[in-house]
């Protein structure tokens, strides 16, 4: 690595390098960029410039993130999503804090400002997820040193099972009448997500496989079909869930009507997939890209064995022997 400039240096568990200079007694840093070259150009500019920090309020810079960082950075969905999170909460309670002094306890403030809304333990990690997104393009951006964001601030999420079909549910939703039993044998066939379901079309087969070209991670996958259902499909012509205009919440009050399966949710499809996958012997690495995940981990989940799989490896084991101690007088 070269050595670096005056006021240029590199930070630990930061990316990229950063110009440093002392004013009016404190460190000011910005983030110069990641490639060495476009920093020194970078650099040369914050040289010939007076630096200073610029005073604007956590409801100014959140409006600037949204409109910079998370209109380029996410999909529209998760885009209307971090604006409603900051409308709702974020500018409520914390929006009127100068950006540069906002500190550790003021985001602990807001964590339990959350909690008291009532939000469940999994919205208030999305929110506080967000909160830490945007201070680190506030430190990025040079309106604060450095993110105020504390570690181990997000609510520890107890793991929950995957919630799957029963054997009985299964072949209740299997015989229903059409087009609903084929879309939960589809579901179940492919374990896609509902939105990936309602765009499925008849032409997206090739050779024995359902191309998924429009998925949450932005990637294609391409999911292995079982004959019986490959042939089903073949059956069809355009898309093959008539459902497009329908929310997964309508779909799923029409099926708990006709099949009596009460907490029926097209996800649950999914969940079920994916545990019969393992049980069955597939791999896990094979499933992550089956199901589209961008980490193993979110996968592991349904690593977990039934109680009835637990049992069967308890029962091949047979009776073990125990030893007995005998006490010395």
């Amino acid at each position: 690595m070269p050595h670096l400039p005056k006021n240029m240096i590199r930070r630990k568990g930061r990316t990229g390098y950063w110009f440093q200079r002392k004013v009016g007694g404190r460190k000011v840093r910005r983030f110069l960029g990641t490639d060495y070259n476009e920093a020194l150009n970078a650099l040369r500019k914050f040289k010939g410039s007076e630096v200073r920090l610029v005073e604007v309020t956590v409801a100014e810079a959140a409006k600037r993130w949204l409109a910079s960082y998370v209109e380029t950075a996410r999909n529209e969905k998760n885009r209307k999503l971090a604006k409603r999170r900051v409308e709702t909460h974020l500018s409520p309670s914390l929006g009127h804090y100068l950006v540069s002094r906002l500190t550790s306890e003021h985001l602990r403030s807001y964590r339990l400002y959350l909690e008291r809304q009532g939000l469940s333990a999994q919205s208030v990690s999305h929110f506080l997820a967000d909160a830490r997104c945007f201070l680190r393009w506030c430190e990025e951006s040079g309106l604060v040193d450095r993110s105020p964001f504390p570690r181990r601030l997000l609510p520890k999420i107890q793991e929950r099972p995957p919630d799957r079909l029963s054997e009985g549910e299964i072949d209740v939703l299997q015989r229903l009448p059409e087009p609903y039993g084929f879309v939960c044998r589809l579901g179940l066939g492919t374990g896609l997500r509902w939105a990936e379901l309602t765009r499925a079309q008849a032409s997206d087969v090739e050779r024995g496989f359902l191309v998924v070209s429009q998925t949450k991670s932005s990637k294609i996958r391409r999911v292995p079909l079982d004959p019986e259902l490959l042939a089903e499909i073949r059956m069809h012509v355009g898309k093959l869930v008539p459902f497009a205009a329908s929310s997964p919440g309508s779909f799923s009050k029409l099926v708990r009507r006709l099949s009596e399966v009460s907490d029926f949710h097209p996800h649950r499809l999914r969940h079920t997939f994916a545990c019969s996958w393992l049980e069955q012997g597939g791999g896990l690495a094979a499933l992550q890209q089956v199901l589209g995940h961008a980490s193993i981990v979110t996968t592991q989940r349904y690593a977990r064995l039934t109680d009835e799989s637990v049992m069967e490896e308890r029962l091949k084991m047979g009776r073990r022997p125990t030893k007995r101690t005998t006490s010395v007088s």
